[in-house]
């Protein structure tokens, strides 16, 4: 899946430019929905495609190791872990036992409101300007080298990898370039034929809970996902698990046989079970991701300092650990904003496991609120079953009552536009435009609740109505179903 470009040299090299540059390689939706009818996965060209781009940037996979990789994949869960592992690693980051972690890198994504939040170093994104110097230096590579268009026919003249291969390319030239010695990275879709999984060597691999989700790429059994998760597995580098559905469980084992990885299945460590231990990410779902990422973190001190980092099973956890647990934040996941009388809680589910727990999540929120308040539920999913995850939602809200739904797209602006870092190109434009999700999941909400339901254009237009709201009282809006809506409302409320 490939664009044409306009040559490099037309763009000034500056951090807008980069990013509208960016954004000519998003493939649109027309591409996106061919694949999906067409029933097409992930292919066995996907690795050595991405190979190539490496090549064509000067780098082989080789020169990842020297970034002592921890790669992380899942359902749900998979970026929660990597902001778990961050808040440890932060800590422990110069202390005498771990001298060999001295800059951190994070790759995950989608991004909320700049694109810049997929590549942090040392818990932070990186700046406009260090944006736009790697991005143009990597697109300068790529337009000045080319490929054997016997070997990789669709690689002609001024032809760039897609948005998500560009963007995994961009981190590993960031890294590299700033010396980061440790970097976690999320798994994008899947995981045997995912962008990131050019890596030869981690320091160890993690699997967060599974579930169904893009089904067109990896398949509709939970057995067929958890082999594509499974691909990231390498030779010798421990894997870690939780627990999975009993099929799953026995997949991910038969594939870490294959690679000659020991394999671990992770259970909810005591400590964060009780609630002795506070996590930055407060839900009681986290608690088996917490436990995930101080697996992974002990594992990869281990390699790092030759066995001197091993906790020992049963023993309490350093200081560090449970510091970086309790700061650890990871925004648009069960995150609180109190802006006045009006009180966001967002949370980016969007399969149906995520929005069960993030029903659960609204049902403890409202139990422990002192102050009776108005609950009002922000909604949209532009490209998954809506409806079914809206039923989903539904089912698990408990004694929970919503006075009002509101549905909007991801559109964030009244003038009907995006901000430039939350363009989407792979929806439906007259889908979006003549609002027929939106409609529809207010008429499934009325069906299935009965109460007020109302339809927006744009997020600008839902968040005026609800800070009109707020002028009576007190309100909760539980913000659900779409990463891309939390960035939105996330871009507009700040």
């Amino acid at each position: 899946m490939i664009r044409h470009l306009r040559k490099a040299h037309t763009m000034a090299k500056t951090y807008s430019d980069a990013v509208n540059a960016l954004n000519t390689l998003q493939s649109n939706f027309a591409t996106i929905d061919a694949i999906r009818k067409s029933g097409g996965k992930a292919n066995n060209q996907a690795i050595p495609e991405m190979l190539e781009w490496a090549r064509r940037c000067g780098y082989q996979p080789s020169d990842f190791n020297k970034l002592n990789i921890i790669h992380v994949t899942g359902t749900k869960g998979k970026g929660s872990t990597c902001a778990f592992v961050q808040g440890m690693l932060n800590q422990l980051k110069g202390a005498p036992s771990c001298d060999k972690i001295s800059k951190i890198g994070l790759y995950t994504s989608p991004h909320l409101k700049s694109v810049r939040e997929r590549i942090c170093i040392d818990g932070a994104p990186i700046s406009e300007e260090k944006f736009a110097k790697y991005f143009f230096e990597l697109w300068d590579r790529l337009s000045g080298s080319q490929s054997d268009t016997s070997e990789f026919p669709t690689f002609g003249q001024d032809i760039k990898p897609v948005y998500f291969r560009y963007l995994t390319l961009l981190s590993f030239h960031v890294f590299l370039q700033e010396g980061v010695d440790t970097a976690i990275y999320e798994v994008g879709v899947g995981g045997e034929y995912d962008s990131t999984n050019i890596i030869e060597k981690p320091t160890v691999t993690g699997v967060s809970p599974l579930g169904i989700d893009h089904t067109f790429m990896l398949g509709n059994a939970i057995e067929e996902i958890a082999w594509n998760k499974g691909g990231i597995f390498k030779p010798g580098a421990k894997a870690f698990s939780v627990a999975q559905p009993e099929s799953a469980l026995k997949v991910l084992k038969e594939r870490a046989a294959e690679r000659n990885a020991p394999f671990e299945e992770v259970t909810t460590r005591p400590e964060i079970a009780s609630g002795e231990i506070k996590l930055g990410l407060p839900a009681e779902f986290q608690k088996i991701n917490a436990s995930l990422a101080v697996a992974l973190v002990g594992e990869h001190v281990r390699v790092l300092t030759e066995d001197k980092g091993v906790i020992p099973k049963g023993s309490t956890l350093p200081k560090e650990y449970i510091t970086g647990l309790a700061e650890s934040k990871w925004a648009g996941r069960c995150q609180t904003i109190q802006q006045g009388n009006i009180r966001w809680l967002l949370d980016g589910a969007h399969t149906k496991e995520s929005v069960t727990v993030a029903g659960e999540w609204l049902q403890d929120v409202k139990k422990s609120s002192e102050k009776k308040a108005k609950t009002i539920l922000f909604f949209n999913q532009q490209t998954r079953d809506a409806n079914a995850l809206l039923g989903t939602l539904h089912a698990n809200l408990g004694d929970v009552k919503i006075d009002e739904a509101l549905f909007s797209t991801n559109v964030t602006w009244a003038s009907g536009t995006y901000s430039a870092d939350l363009t989407s190109l792979n929806t439906s434009a007259e889908a979006v435009d003549k609002l027929e999700v939106q409609k529809e999941l207010a008429k499934v909400w009325e069906s299935l609740d009965g109460g007020k339901s109302t339809v927006f254009a744009t997020i600008e237009e839902a968040v005026n109505t609800v800070k009109k709201e707020a002028e009576d009282g007190p309100v909760d809006v539980f913000v659900v179903g779409s990463l891309h809506l939390i960035g939105g409302v996330l871009t507009v409320i700040e």
